[in-house]
């Protein structure tokens, strides 16, 4: 059966992010019903600190060592979170804008899942290569700033160039952005350019 991963990345139930998310959902469940869809949140979902074992297991990785026992299971948990993602035929990355960029703990994903010999490898000589299948990826970003007409005050959006580039460091570059906003402000524009994203999603989950 093939496989849509979500990864849901706001904590509050009535985000626009989530919301935007929900209607592309319906909307996919419709054209692809055969399709299951795996959703984490990462709010919900156990996602372990970066620190301790899983980090040491990150550098004797990289430099040619082998795992104490510690360190592998510290790495298989990463390498679980990996699977989850790296088995999926579609993504689905919903989150929202925080401070110019991304929520920490999408972050804390990305900081647990790019992993040398589980996402990428590195070559002394050569550099680095992804490991990952490119598969088609949609990003839902919601944003109090305007950043779909420009209007955004000056106000620059640094989430996009690093999920762009993330995904593609570890092989996935088919990555296309829906953005909502803004979702601050008066009501009247928030309201139209939520109305105008959902068309937008409906039609992208008509053709993922």
């Amino acid at each position: 059966m093939p496989k849509l991963f979500h990864l849901s990345c706001s904590p509050r139930a009535d985000s626009e992010s989530g919301a935007g998310a929900r209607v592309f959902l319906d909307h996919f469940r419709q054209v692809r019903p055969d399709w299951d869809i795996d959703v984490m949140n990462l709010w919900k979902d156990y996602l372990p600190e970066f620190e301790g074992y899983i980090l040491e297991a990150k550098y004797t990785r990289l430099g040619g060592g082998a795992f104490t026992d510690s360190q592998r299971d510290a790495f298989a948990i990463a390498e679980r979170i990996a699977v989850r993602f790296a088995l999926a035929d579609r993504v689905l990355i919903s989150t929202p804008m925080w401070n110019f960029g991304i929520p920490y703990k999408l972050k804390q994903w990305f900081d647990l899942i790019v992993q040398p010999g589980l996402t990428f490898r590195f070559d002394p000589d050569q550099g680095y290569f992804p490991l990952l299948k490119n598969r088609p990826t949609i990003v839902i970003l919601a944003s109090g700033s305007d950043f779909v007409t420009g209007m955004n005050r000056g106000r620059i959006d640094m989430a996009s160039p690093y999920l762009r580039e993330a995904l593609r460091f570890i092989g996935v570059s088919d990555v296309r952005f829906a953005l909502i906003g803004p979702t601050a402000g008066p009501a009247g524009p928030a309201r139209l350019a939520r109305e105008a994203a959902h068309r937008h999603l409906v039609e992208l989950a008509s053709s993922f």
